[in-house]
């Protein structure tokens, strides 16, 4: 793993922690959020290596950017992998069920292992599991938080009735 550089970067739904290793993009942490706690103490505060992180996060919440182009530095078992990888290829703007999901990487049975997954995701956002809800439409289960998930997909045009 080696060096982890992180930075605080102040976003219109409130401030994300950032962490990055050589390999790439490793964390973004709510801030808020109760699973989040004090940066690790081996970690250095360093915006240097966090710089196009942060650029492509202020183009994405200005609107300017659907796709975010960064090297992600991704540790998991090799089924949240594929998860992680097929919650990629979800177009910006678009919802998926998390039946959807798991019919996307080929075990239609693993609705819970697939949820799990998605809400272990370390790279939200960017990796954007914001973009699964209920099969009936409603919104569920956000690392951020509902009302996060909420402007996560209003931002993305989506789901704008629940604002």
């Amino acid at each position: 793993m080696g060096l982890v550089s992180y930075a605080t970067f102040a976003s219109p739904v409130g401030p994300l922690l950032l962490a990055a290793d050589r390999l790439g993009l490793r964390r973004v942490y709510f801030e808020n959020s109760k699973r989040t706690g004090p940066p690790p103490p081996h970690w250095k505060q360093d915006r240097g290596p966090l710089h196009e992180v942060i650029r492509q996060l202020e183009a994405y919440f200005d609107g300017a950017l659907k796709d975010f182009n960064l090297p992600l530095s991704l540790e998991g078992t090799e089924f949240q992998l594929r998860v992680w990888r097929c919650l990629r290829n979800i177009p910006y703007g678009e919802t998926i069920s998390y039946g959807q999901l798991a019919q996307r990487i080929g075990k239609p049975k693993a609705l819970r292992a697939v949820g799990l997954a998605n809400g272990s995701n370390p790279i939200p956002i960017i990796i954007p599991c914001h973009r699964v809800i209920g099969s009936d439409g409603s919104l569920t289960g956000f690392g951020g938080g509902l009302p996060i998930k909420k402007k996560l997909l209003a931002l993305e045009g989506k789901q704008m009735s629940l604002l």
